[in-house]
């Protein structure tokens, strides 16, 4: 057997310094596109991915949720004693719940990997580089989520886990760095609307804030449009106000606060459990330990309301700290907390962490339709993001947008999609379609990449494989081409086709089952869509629909058939509501009605 170096991410600092080498890539992730002639030149094989294999996927994710719960609870005690406080763990899940998830999941994949490669691949020695081990301590989740991507970040976690683990059996050898890498992104830019409305926003928080504080309903990133959002609350008897978060204090980290370990009193824990309690105290973010004083103390100063009955929001419950620190505290004090769908994806998946966490935190979860009879948070209600000012149109002589996505090449929180490396098999699909079609019908697509890169160098794959295809990156105004075309294709289960279906646009979906699996009691419906030429499970079999009813697009969709089975579709997944501020309304004050209920008992 060929004895290999360990190469572990796209940072060539830590690659050997020949051209002949054999080495072990350990994913496809350290293969970027743009630097195919250095890796080709090299004597190399990739290793398998183990989430290949869906099963141990669905597995591992179920194993993981249960080890976050353990985590969790172990992790709530441990700050309410170094804090001395006394939160509940529900304060302690919507304030750490996201972070602790995503790390801990991308901490047993890259820990797996490097447990199946270096023992069934012979890998004898590897590159790392040699760095402050809290180098790499976020301050709080925004900044995570702009490390955790980059190979910044994953050759500082393979490199402490080697350390941890395999120093006796690889051959390490640390290398000195001078400056930290930038991670590899692209941005959509905005259009004048969008900051057009973002000094809106700004202009109506400034006049806000002249008003006394003391609203009953706090609604912030909720997703509605900002119409829909000022007027339902108008409905709700309240000045209409915008609420602006901040960035949270910046503090750095300190060894002398991180050395404890969350220990347990179970002897048969695993060995990765070990290894998840020994690298939690290690990169929890500032904010939850050495910051966590001043991170209430700005809490304090919030101009927000001090007892609000209902809190609303469709995102800020992830990221912005400030908030969930804020919000955490209202709980407590029986505060509803409501939160909205904000994406596709919700309710079809078998698995996904944020649906899971999101419906734990939250008083009342509204969906776009769907319900689910285990879990009575989850209240139908419908497509927050189509309760749009107009309806938007097809043109039925446009031409065909097609749809693609991005994710981080190294894997994040779990769902199922496609992780890490499987948007390569994502992307040859896009390509299998397109091949399918005769040049002509080809010409008349325009795919749109998706803004956020990610490392993938979707313009040169595209450029070099396929440069007949005309490319949107991201930055054209998306309800515009959707208004310009025939014909909109969808190719993952997220927002994108959710949206066409409902305001009625012709709509052709594919992906393949194996990488996008959904839960028994959804397949009827998609089944359903399958019946009259809406879905595929195949790209080519897409093509060949889409060549069938190109000439004729709107005799096929609007066809008693077809707008049957979308409607269906619709009002389980995407609903639109007769009277959205009315509905809306009346929800809310039942929530604000359940909130006197709760503090007079």
């Amino acid at each position: 057997m060929v004895v290999r170096t360990l190469i572990t991410t796209a940072d060539e600092r830590t690659w050997p310094k020949g051209g002949n080498e054999s080495v072990l890539f350990l994913g496809e992730w350290c293969k970027r596109y743009s630097r195919k002639k250095k890796w080709e030149k090299l004597n190399s094989i990739v290793a398998p991915y183990h989430w290949d294999d869906r099963k141990m996927l669905s597995k591992d994710y179920q194993y993981l949720l249960k080890l976050h719960e353990d985590l969790l609870i172990d992790l709530s005690c441990k700050l309410n004693q170094i804090h001395s406080v006394e939160h509940s763990l529900r304060y302690w899940r919507i304030l750490i719940g996201p972070w602790l998830g995503y790390f801990v999941q991308m901490l047993f994949d890259r820990w797996s990997m490097l447990n199946q490669s270096i023992e069934k691949l012979e890998c004898t020695d590897c590159k790392v580089i040699e760095r402050d081990q809290l180098s790499v301590v976020p301050n709080d989740m925004n900044d995570f989520g702009n490390m955790y991507d980059g190979d910044d970040w994953n050759e500082a976690i393979y490199g402490q886990l080697l350390d941890n683990s395999w120093s006796k059996s690889v051959r390490i050898e640390k290398i000195q760095i001078q400056q930290k890498i930038k991670n590899d992104q692209a941005f959509i830019q905005q259009g004048w609307k969008t900051l057009l409305k973002s000094k809106l926003k700004n202009w109506i928080f400034r006049l806000s804030i002249l008003f006394p504080n003391e609203a009953r309903y706090f609604f912030i990133s909720t997703f509605l449009p900002l119409k829909t959002d000022l007027l339902l609350q108008v409905r709700l008897g309240q000045f209409p106000r915008i609420w602006r978060s901040n960035r949270v204090p910046v503090t750095k980290p300190d060894m002398r606060k991180r050395n404890w370990q969350l220990c347990k009193n179970k002897v048969n824990e695993s060995s990765f459990e070990v290894i998840a309690r020994q690298f939690v105290p290690l990169h929890i973010p500032t904010v939850y330990l050495e910051g966590y004083d001043q991170l209430m103390k700005t809490v304090d100063l919030l101009p927000w309301p001090k007892k609000p009955k209902v809190i609303f929001t469709s995102n800020a419950y992830n990221s912005d700290d400030l908030f969930k620190a804020w919000a955490a505290e209202k709980v407590e004090k029986n505060t509803q907390f409501v939160i909205g769908q904000h994406g596709g994806n919700f309710g079809m998946a078998p698995f996904s962490f944020t649906e899971d966490h999101q419906i734990k935190i939250a008083t009342k979860w509204l969906s776009w339709g769907w319900s689910d009879s285990s879990r009575s948070r989850v209240v139908p209600m419908g497509n927050l993001k189509c309760m749009r000012r107009r309806q938007v149109r097809y043109n039925p002589n446009g031409g065909a947008l097609m749809v693609s996505m991005a994710i981080p090449r190294y894997s994040y929180h779990l769902y199922a999609g496609i992780v890490s490396k499987q948007w390569l098999d994502f992307v040859a699909d896009h390509q299998v379609f397109l091949y399918s079609l005769p040049q002509t019908l080809r010409e008349q697509v325009l795919l749109r990449l998706y803004g956020n890169d990610y490392g993938w160098d979707q313009f040169d794959r595209w450029n070099e494989q396929m440069p007949e295809v005309c490319l949107d990156f991201g930055r054209q105004n998306y309800y515009k081409l959707i208004e310009q075309s025939r014909l909109f294709i969808a190719t993952y289960n997220a927002t994108t086709y959710l949206e066409s279906l409902n305001w009625n646009i012709p709509t052709i979906i594919f992906w393949n089952p194996m990488h996008w699996e959904l839960k028994e009691e959804v397949r009827p419906y998609f089944e359903l869509l399958e019946s009259v030429g809406i879905f595929h499970r195949t790209p080519e079999s897409a093509a060949q629909h889409m060549l069938e009813v190109w000439d004729n697009v709107s005799d096929w969709w609007e066809s008693r058939e077809v707008q049957s089975a979308r409607a269906q579709f619709c009002h389980q997944f995407s609903r639109t509501l007769p009277d959205p501020i009315g509905d809306l309304q009346s929800f809310f004050q039942g929530v604000s009605n359940e909130y006197d209920l709760s503090v007079s008992v």
